[in-house]
């Protein structure tokens, strides 16, 4: 096995910001951050609707407020992860000790199932909320392409963080 263990036999190399650029997790990372920015920001900017009836605002996806709820927080979340991990892959090279690299490894793996699991639930979700919509309580369709772009960038999402656990198994084992 080339570099030991974690790839603990190239730690304490000198920071190289093109390898890290090329490595396919920190692109899968980048994208997923990209893509988090999406969805948490077509439900911020236009995923509420004022009534002028109602005089109130309410959520795009079939008035249901925990849809635009949930979309926003796993945006939001999924951002601050995706940081986190961005940081962690900059400190990797760094991490000399084969416990601390394998508890880096094994916790990327696992957020990035989680997140993957996440996001395909916020998918099904906006999606279900978004078809049983009524046409009457948006018959302008104000803001129905960011609905519709947060929906498909929590599909595209799954399909970011779930290879990111192999990626980094792949790599560093």
């Amino acid at each position: 096995m080339e570099g030991g263990a974690y790839g603990a036999g190239k730690a304490g190399g000198a920071f190289d910001p093109h390898t890290l650029l090329r490595q396919p997790h920190t692109i899968l990372r980048v994208v997923s951050w990209l893509f988090s920015i999406v969805v948490f920001g077509s439900i911020v900017n236009e995923g509420y609707l004022n009534s002028p009836s109602e005089g109130k605002e309410f959520c795009i996806y079939n008035r249901n407020p925990n849809a635009c709820s949930y979309g926003v927080a796993v945006g939001v979340l999924a951002f601050l992860t995706c940081l986190l991990y961005l940081a962690l892959d900059v400190y990797f090279p760094q991490i000399s000790s084969v416990k601390d690299r394998k508890k880096a490894v094994l916790s990327d793996i696992g957020v990035s199932a989680f997140w993957a699991f996440l996001w395909f639930v916020g998918f099904c979700y906006l999606a279900n909320q978004w078809q049983v919509s009524k046409p009457k309580d948006n018959p302008l369709n104000e803001g129905t392409d960011a609905a519709r772009a947060a929906i498909a960038f929590s599909f595209f999402s799954i399909f970011t963080w779930g290879p990111l656990d192999e990626t980094r198994l792949v790599l560093h084992l």
